[in-house]
Parts: structure tokens; C-alpha cells; sequence
């Protein structure tokens, strides 16, 4: 989405507008993001408005953003066009399971839309927890045009009344991307197709305000060779995964713009450069295009073959020996080091892939097969859902889930290791997934999940095992 962005600024003469959409305090994080600058720098796709460069619309982080939203929320409540809700969890559940059971569309019934003006100031100046949610109307359908898609009409009875307002008091995505795309005058939206349901949200809010809608503009999602749409479980998603595997920004780039895209002679081969020369918006094909690694890693090798010696050599040496990743290594080595030639077996399986042990490796003593499958899956889950990506916090999570689960410590790390070393002993683990870093740890860990058969239907069932949160 980025880089089409990217694209359709440059090729318009444009601005690229980088904005933190971090209403979300849970899982908004300064790791998260920085790894959104990392990311985007090391592929080249540069910003004009930002956090970090400034521009005329600031600020750029939406958590700074607030008072903003709170001018423009009053606006809509004394219009009539929000309202107070005072609905608890389980009343919303409960209406929830009722819909279901009538097999109606799920969304919010309206309970709350005509309290009395003075029963909602006495129970917002008592502390009661509220949110604030928008008007929908009862009847009556939303038409609005995509650029790729034409007219698409949804129906206002499947349009829930959305919340705004959190009980936090920060904003949800719908309202804030809606006020911040006006105020930073964006004119067109280049969005996932995952969105087109919530379009009607953002109408109506336009409507209300009485402003002028961008373009919309809904691009494919990125699809397994399955056809199901692109899992982190099933794939590396992550950008940083791509950089530690040794794959080139200009490489990644080229693949990722054929995702939906071609260029007018149908050549496959080509640079950001001629792609803003070339990019017609209205050749993305909205049928999902299928992300293949093997397509990716030969265009890579393209790449790579294509680069003379020297450039090759300096290559290599940025993404295998770059000071600061080589610094990174030393503690994990020098201690255990007794010739520098000695560095090459030790931290092989840091520097560059390992073969999969097979399922036959994962036989090990104490533990059965099932049990081996049990710990992958929840070491998984912790990769996925870690804070904390430090060497000190990663033992402490691990050593929390195998205490859960009733493991001895040394046990619940055994098959760890030898998913994501290929050996049964190594350097000490949680070091070893610091360097790693989160993309690769998970993906080797998948790899050993599929190699031990663990189908999507187990992976449900050990769901049911994971700790609340």
C-alpha cells in the first residue's frame, strides 16, 4: 500500500504523507514505530509531510492529535449526528448473540440515540464510562464510487453505528482518519479493498461535516498460493524479514509493484524511476494478486546477478557485516572463541538460513510429538505477541508459557532450539532470537510447525490453551 502510494504521489506531482494512526495505546508502541521508519527508509520510499520532517498539517502522530478531535467531535454531538452511549459490554454482547441467533446483521440497536440531554450530562459529569458513537440512518442505502471498482452500493441496515469516541477518549480509526485526511488536504486514498464495507462510515461523516471526499481507490489483497489472503502464519509479511534474509530493497520493490500492476510493455524488470514514469492508476487489476517466494527469490537473484563485483561485494558486506550488526554478535561470540575461524559454524544459523529439521529431528527425549507441536505453536504466540524484544524479557515470557503449560524449563526449550538453530545445542537462545530478530524467528517456527504436519484445525484447538490475556 505504501509504495502504490508512494507511486500515484510522485508520478502526480504529489505529496507523500506519512501519518502514525496510533489511537490503538495498546498496541501502539515507539518499537512499532520506528520499525515503520526503518522499513519504509531502507526501501527508499522517502516522505514529505512526517513526524520526524514536520509539514504545514502537523502533528503527525494521531495521539497528539486530540484536541483536534475533540472540536470536531462536539461539532457532530451538537448537530445531532453522534450521541452518548452508556451500553455496557455484556448488554452489547447479549444484543450481539441475539442477532446472531436471528441471524440478522451485527451491529449496534440503537438504544442509546434519544436519552435525555439532561440524563447524559448528569451521567458524563458523574464519571459514568461512556463512548460516543455516530448516527446511521434506519433506512435508505450508501452509493459511492471506487476508481477501480465503479459504483458500489451497501445498504444502511448493514452499517453499524460506530463508535468515535473510545471510553479512553481517544479516537477510533474510522473518525480520526476521516478529520486528519481533511485537515492534511489528502486527495486521493489508496487503501486495501479490506475497507470497502466502512466506507459508508466515512460518507456519512463527510456528510456531516459538509466536506468534500477524496478518491476513493481500493487495491487487491495480496493472496497465498491458496487464494487465502496473506498470513504472517503461512508467510513472511514483515518488511524487516526481508532485509535480514538478504533480499534487495530494489528487488522487493519490483516484485511488490507487479502485485496488481504491469507495466505498458509487460516487462518485468524495471526501477521506482520508470515505474513513476509508467504508473497508470487505472491498470491495477482488482483481482488478488498470489505473493509466490519463489517468483521473488528469482527476481532477487536478477538483481544480484545483475550487480558487478565490486557492488556485489559492498552489498554483501552491508547486510552481513555492517558494524552495528556485527556489534550486535560479538557478545554472543567472543566469550566462546578461540580462533576467528571459529565464528563461521557458530553463528552460521544467525547469518544465514537453515534448513528445516526434518520431523524425524523432533523426536526428542521426554517429549512426544504432540507435546513438541504444543510448545511450537505456543512459542509462536509469543513471538507474535511480545512487547518486548529484549534477550531478558523473551526468557521471562518463555519461562511464564512453559509453567502454564507444565514443562520443565529445559524440556519446553528443547524443540525451540532446534527449529530455530537446525542443531540441538547453540548459542544461548534468547540472544540468539534478539539477533534474529521477531520476522525470522517466526518464520522458522512456522516452517518447523509445517514440517511437523500441524494443520490449521490443531492450530484452532491449541488456541483454546493460550492464557488470557
Amino acid at each position: 500500500m505504501a509504495l502504490f502510494n508512494w507511486v500515484f504521489a510522485r508520478s502526480n506531482g504529489g505529496e507523500f504523507v506519512l501519518r502514525i494512526e496510533d489511537t490503538d495505546q495498546a498496541r501502539s508502541t515507539d518499537e512499532s514505530e520506528q520499525a515503520i521508519y526503518q522499513s519504509l527508509k531502507w526501501l527508499g520510499l522517502d516522505w514529505d509531510q512526517g513526524p520526524d520532517v514536520g509539514g504545514q498539517a502537523g502533528p503527525y502522530r494521531q495521539s497528539e492529535r486530540r484536541e483536534i478531535y475533540s472540536q470536531h467531535i462536539q461539532q457532530l454531538l451538537e448537530q445531532g449526528d453522534a450521541f452518548y452511549c452508556f451500553c455496557s459490554k455484556e448488554r452489547l454482547d447479549e444484543v450481539r448473540r441475539e442477532q446472531q441467533a436471528a441471524k440478522q446483521t451485527t451491529r449496534y440497536d440503537g438504544h442509546c440515540t434519544n436519552l435525555d440531554k439532561t440524563e447524559v450530562e448528569a451521567r458524563v459529569a458523574a464519571g459514568e464510562s461512556h463512548v460516543i458513537r455516530m448516527k446511521v440512518p434506519e433506512t435508505g442505502e450508501c452509493v459511492f464510487h471506487d476508481r477501480l471498482r465503479g459504483e458500489i452500493t451497501i445498504p444502511y441496515e448493514q452499517v453499524d453505528m460506530q463508535v468515535l469516541i473510545k471510553a479512553d477518549g481517544m479516537p477510533t480509526y474510522h473518525f480520526a482518519v476521516v478529520v486528519d485526511d481533511h485537515a492534511m488536504d489528502i486527495t486521493h486514498i489508496l487503501r486495501g479493498e479490506e475497507w470497502i464495507n466502512s466506507v459508508p462510515k466515512h460518507v456519512l461523516l463527510y456528510q456531516y461535516f459538509g466536506w468534500q471526499m477524496p478518491e476513493m481507490i481500493h487495491l487487491p489483497l495480496l493472496r497465498n498460493p491458496d487464494q487465502s489472503k496473506l498470513s504472517k502464519r503461512k508467510n513472511p509479511t514483515g518488511i524487516n524479514y526481508f532485509r535480514d534474509a538478504g533480499y534487495l530493497p530494489e528487488a522487493l520493490l519490483n516484485y511488490l509493484a507487479l502485485m496488481g500492476w504491469s507495466m505498458p510493455n509487460e516487462e518485468e524488470i524495471f526501477n521506482l524511476d520508470q515505474m513513476i514514469a509508467d504508473f497508470d492508476v487505472d491498470r491495477i487489476s482488482v483481482r488478488g494478486p498470489i505473493f509466490d517466494l519463489e517468483k521473488l527469490n528469482w527476481m532477487n537473484g536478477q538483481y544480484l546477478r545483475a550487480l558487478d563485483a565490486h557492488e556485489f561485494a559492498q552489498r554483501v558486506g552491508e547486510w552481513l557485516l555492517n558494524f552495528d550488526r556485527l556489534a550486535s554478535l560479538v557478545p554472543l561470540v567472543q566469550e566462546r572463541t578461540e580462533r576467528l575461524s571459529d565464528l563461521a559454524p557458530m553463528t552460521d544459523y544467525l547469518l544465514g538460513d537453515v534448513s528445516t529439521p526434518a520431523a524425524e529431528d523432533f523426536q526428542i527425549k521426554g517429549l512426544e510429538q504432540s507435546d513438541v507441536a504444543r510448545i511450537l505453536f505456543h512459542m509462536l504466540n509469543l513471538v507474535e505477541t511480545a512487547d518486548d524484544w529484549q534477550s531478558d524479557a523473551l526468557f521471562a515470557a518463555c519461562k511464564a508459557r512453559a509453567d502454564h503449560l507444565e514443562f520443565k524449563f529445559r524440556d519446553f526449550l528443547a524443540p525451540i532450539f532446534l527449529a530455530l538453530s537446525g542443531r540441538a545445542v547453540s548459542l544461548p537462545l534468547f540472544d540468539s532470537m534478539a539477533f534474529l530478530g521477531r520476522e525470522i524467528t517466526r518464520d522458522r517456527l512456522r516452517r518447523a510447525l509445517n514440517v511437523l504436519g500441524v494443520s490449521g484445525k490443531q492450530m484452532k484447538k491449541l488456541e483454546k490453551e493460550l492464557p488470557s490475556a
